[in-house]
């Protein structure tokens, strides 16, 4: 049995403590915060609540297996899970709308023919097809075993083009493969959102991107019922079933040893013995996917007047109608706020989220982070507010006449309260590039000092996050 010091109850830590604790090791997590839960936060007012950070579930499986091997009990059994159908709806540049059905291939292609125009829907699935071949070809090296201690084999992009010809050169990057294979600015839009909502430039991100729209539309988006708070609080209790010794509002100064991990400093002065320390701290950034400037999350929690309309969608994407202007906003040497930006307006059915016979929405906005733009500055915000629900009208103008109050949560919220720099959004790991796009490995120096969470393999989102916790108690293994 060894004794065992997790650094930070986001997550990773707290999936990550579960896991050590079940198999027979004494675990102590640590969590500087009074609460629990890292990037999924809660904010409530008035009877509202929101979630803060993610809102929706993909790869559930990874929670399944947590579950299962933490307590032998189903993830529905903890949480009310539920499909997400369709699974987004898009406002396009040129004013389109279409609908894409949940985890259905066929049915996403027919709808963007119906929509687009014959042969849309054929190209989309083709390129995903191709995604296909990446998620197979990385999925157990990039996801579910460490990273090699030779990672050059990820350093390459395994996504295979379509062919154009004997001498035709690989897309290098997400752009690439859209200019050369989808040939349509508004499936140009489809696909660079799924770069934009973790902050990453679609004109630098690997092609190997594509595994992520292949990933989603495949296997599915789902919502927990209460939000994704209540999927932290079920990973809490099991912690608290397999008697892991929490501790918050405890601080973590600095880990001790030098070849070998001997146990950790607290703020107050006293120390921590410990054989492993297991860090779910938000590291400080590396590589140009996670470099100083990364982008952020500017989310707006709305209060409606009102019940939610039937037939609205869970989640729709209002798509920013000048894409060059967007990326130069966000990845260009100045980084500056796009007045028209993509966005995410999420409305999900839940009457748990709001006093009877009224909403709750959330609005999110990849924008830079605070630096570049000074988020603290109250009157920029409200700006930034208002032109955000201007936009937010073209997708459903009846949400103004129905406002009661907003919040808007800021980069600089998310760093003062979760340690991201300059709050930004952890991107997740990605073949290709020469690695520059790979999250450092979970097991560092000293020996018996290891990593998980966001900033570590394999990455941002909360799939990735659980997976992460996953690898590294295989990595720390059995007493």
């Amino acid at each position: 049995m060894a004794r065992i010091v997790v650094i930070g109850a986001g997550m990773g830590g707290l999936a990550a403590a579960a896991r050590l604790a079940t198999v027979g090791h004494k675990v102590t997590l640590c969590e500087a915060k009074p609460t629990h839960g890292g990037m999924l936060g809660r904010f409530e007012r008035d009877g509202f609540r929101f979630d803060t950070g993610p809102t929706l579930l993909t790869l559930p499986a990874v929670y399944r297996d947590l579950m299962l091997k933490t307590g032998r009990t189903r993830l529905e059994d903890e949480v009310e899970l539920r499909p997400v159908d369709p699974g987004s709806e898009h406002l396009l540049p040129d004013g389109t709308r279409v609908a894409l059905a949940n985890a259905s291939l066929s049915r996403v292609a027919a709808a963007l023919d119906a929509a687009l125009g014959a042969g849309a829907g054929g190209r989309w699935g083709a390129m995903l097809e191709r995604g296909r071949g990446v998620w197979e070809t990385t999925r157990r090296p990039l996801l579910e075993e460490p990273l090699p201690d030779d990672p050059s084999a990820l350093h390459r992009d395994p996504y295979v083009p379509a062919r154009r010809g004997l001498l035709a050169r690989p897309p290098r990057t997400l752009a690439d493969v859209a200019r050369r294979e989808l040939r349509d600015a508004r499936l140009t839009s489809l696909l660079d959102e799924y770069a934009l909502r973790f902050g990453l430039d679609p004109e630098r991100a690997p092609a190997s991107l594509t595994s992520l729209p292949y990933m989603e539309q495949s296997f599915g988006v789902w919502y927990v019922t209460g939000g994704l708070r209540a999927l932290a609080d079920a990973v809490l209790r099991r912690c608290e079933a397999r008697r892991v010794d929490l501790r918050f509002g405890t601080r973590v100064e600095k880990v001790l040893g030098e070849d070998r991990v001997t146990g950790v400093l607290l703020a107050d002065g006293s120390v921590l013995d410990a054989d492993v320390v297991v860090d779910d701290r938000a590291p400080a950034p590396t590589g140009p996917a996670s470099a100083p400037g990364a982008p952020g999350r500017f989310t707006l929690l709305l209060a409606l007047r009102g019940a939610r309309p039937e037939g609205v969608a869970h989640r729709t994407v209002v798509h920013a109608p000048d894409r060059a202007d967007e990326l130069d906003a966000l990845f260009g040497p100045a980084p500056r706020l796009c007045e028209h930006p993509t966005l995410q307006l999420l409305r999900p059915d839940d009457a748990t989220l709001a006093p009877a016979g009224h909403e709750a929405a959330v609005v999110t906005v990849t924008v830079p982070p605070q630096g570049p733009v000074d988020w603290t500055d109250p009157a920029g915000v409200a700006a930034h507010t208002d032109a955000v629900l201007a936009h937010v009208a073209k997708a459903a103008p009846e949400l103004g006449e129905r406002l009661l109050w907003t919040q808007a949560r800021t980069p600089a919220d998310t760093a003062a309260e979760t340690g991201a720099p300059g709050g930004s959004v952890p991107p997740p790991s990605l073949a290709g590039a020469g690695g520059a796009f790979l999250a450092p490995p979970n097991a560092g120096a000293p020996a018996g000092l290891y990593r998980v969470g966001g900033g570590a393999h394999p990455g941002g989102g909360l799939a990735r996050v659980g997976m992460s916790a996953a690898v590294t108690a295989q990595l720390v293994g059995t007493p």
